[in-house]
């Protein structure tokens, strides 16, 4: 992973000069005055961490596996999103962890949370390290040190009941090693999230992370049969049965708790037979309203593609849903179906007709081709767009049918409030009978201090995301960036619900403090 963007250095490309112009002319874009920071420019703190806590680390899980090189603490500094990248790229590293500590088993996570919690020392959970809401970066008052737990060592197959189509897998796993490790079976998760190419399985349930085929094969905390799970106090395992009646349903406690709970060392999956056809094909509508009254008839009424996404007429002028074809967009909206499966025919025409019937012009499968080979680009994209001089975020949200109108128009209206004249750019990718989710992306020049940009607009569209109704966040989790909406959204006994479960599970707090918990 690249430590100053996303992904592979070897993907990533330069905008072409007429992008380039066209960002100028249309939005002001001027490139940064200053250079990116190369890797060995970044600030770091000295480390903090006391030596008696750095001896128990040391004697938990050895030597070798506690690393406090520079390039490996910036490695581990924040997450992705946008302002964590701006910071990185400036040669902010002040949030860099004073270790990097990398157990082996679930013993040894547990001996590194009882050292933590009596050392004082703040423990992130790191994965992927894919986080766009700010869950990477450790609040640090209060606390002798803060290490970042990575759990790479904790990775694999560890076991499949093929009978059940359960496999359990180490929750450092990353995607494509477990679609590889399951293909050998002929199985799949069937989770394809953009950051599939780097996350990891522990990440996608900690976050509650949704895929780009969540219509076929579900969101990937409807994957979850168990969890074992490392805490200050001891242990947690959890689901001993698909579906039981025996009380509140604990792992919905760990699910999206975001590290703050505690730490996932096994995650029991549900896997289905890999697909022996994969269709995706485009539609066209006259207009997103249009569009959306056609995929909530698919979503209530079936039969329903496993990829189904509506563009509205910004994202699909511009081209977002082809990243390799930006600027080569089209009129109307564009909506990406994509049928698998053993049955693909006899669905795909049914889908179509209810799709024909609402008005949608058949494009064929190029779109859909075009779509599935640039599905996981558009990180790379954004890394482009920062280099050039533009701020270019994403935001989501999620709402029922009847209320999507109102919030679509809510986030939209107040960024445009607080960036000027932003290009803003929408899609619909996770339907539900009752609702859909909303996912924005916004371009625009960058000022003189672009965090402070876009963290005053992402406050202000938080906000306006709550009054109108939808909730703080449909798939990228809470972190500290929507930790004071999250607040609002479940109201004041709702957060003293949230600090209880901490309090018995975490009395330290040592659990990625600031994150998740108001």
């Amino acid at each position: 992973m690249l430590w100053s963007g996303w992904g592979d250095p070897a993907k990533a490309a330069d905008l072409p000069e007429p992008v380039r112009e066209l960002l100028h002319d249309l939005l002001g874009v001027r490139a940064p005055a200053t250079p990116a920071a190369a890797l060995s420019e970044v600030r770091l703190p000295p480390p903090a961490l006391p030596g008696s806590a750095l001896a128990r680390l040391t004697g938990a899980v050895g030597a070798e596996h506690v690393r406090t090189g520079d390039e490996t603490r910036i490695r581990h500094t924040r997450g992705k999103s946008t302002p964590d990248l701006l910071r990185i790229r400036a040669g902010d590293g002040s949030d860099a962890p004073d270790a990097v500590v990398l157990p082996g088993s679930h013993e040894e996570v547990l001996q590194v949370l009882r050292a933590c919690a009596e050392e004082r020392v703040a423990v992130v959970p790191f994965g992927g390290g894919t986080s766009v809401v700010g869950g990477l970066a450790a609040a640090r008052d209060g606390f002798a040190g803060v290490i970042a737990l990575d759990l790479a060592r904790l990775a694999g197959l560890r076991s499949l009941d093929a009978e059940s189509m359960v496999a359990e897998f180490g929750p450092g796993t990353r995607a494509p090693e477990a679609e590889r490790l399951l293909a050998g079976h002929g199985l799949t998760l069937g989770h394809f999230p953009q950051s599939f190419e780097y996350a990891t399985l522990g990440g996608f349930a900690a976050a509650r992370s949704s895929g780009q085929a969540s219509a076929g094969y579900g969101r990937f905390d409807d994957l979850v049969a168990g969890l074992t799970v490392a805490t200050p106090r001891g242990t947690l395992e959890l689901g001993r049965a698909p579906k039981s009646a025996a009380g509140p349903d604990l792992r919905q406690l760990v699910l999206g708790s975001e590290g703050a709970f505690g730490v996932i060392t096994s995650l029991r999956l549900r896997v289905r037979r890999a697909p022996a056809e994969k269709v995706y094909e485009g539609w066209r509508f006259a207009s997103f309203a249009a569009g959306s009254a056609a995929l909530r008839a698919l979503a209530q009424q079936g039969p329903l593609p496993a990829v189904l996404r509506l563009s509205d007429e910004t994202e699909t002028m511009v081209g977002l849903a082809k990243p390799g074809e930006i600027g080569a967009g089209e009129p109307g909206c564009l909506v990406i179906a994509g049928f698998e499966g053993a049955d693909v025919r006899a669905r795909r025409e049914a889908a179509g007709a209810v799709l024909a019937g609402h008005g949608g012009v058949a494009l064929g499968e190029e779109p859909g081709r075009a779509w599935a080979h640039g599905r996981f680009a558009a990180p790379y994209l954004r890394d482009s767009l920062l280099a050039v001089g533009a701020t270019v975020e994403t935001l989501e949200t999620a709402g029922f049918w009847s209320n999507l109108p109102r919030l679509y128009d809510a986030v939209r209206l107040t960024l445009h409030a607080e960036l000027g004249s932003p290009l803003v750019m929408c899609h619909i990718s996770h339907v539900y009978e009752t609702g859909a989710s909303l996912y924005f992306t916004v371009v625009t020049a960058q000022s003189g201090d672009p965090v402070e940009q876009w963290e005053r607009a992402k406050t202000a569209v938080s906000a306006a995301i709550v009054a109108a109704g939808g909730t703080i966040s449909h798939h990228h989790g809470v972190g500290r960036d929507h930790r004071d909406a999250y607040a609002e959204e479940i109201g004041p006994l709702g957060v003293e619900i949230l600090r209880a479960v901490k309090d018995r599970l975490d009395p330290a707090g040592v659990l990625n403090p600031g994150a998740l918990v108001p």
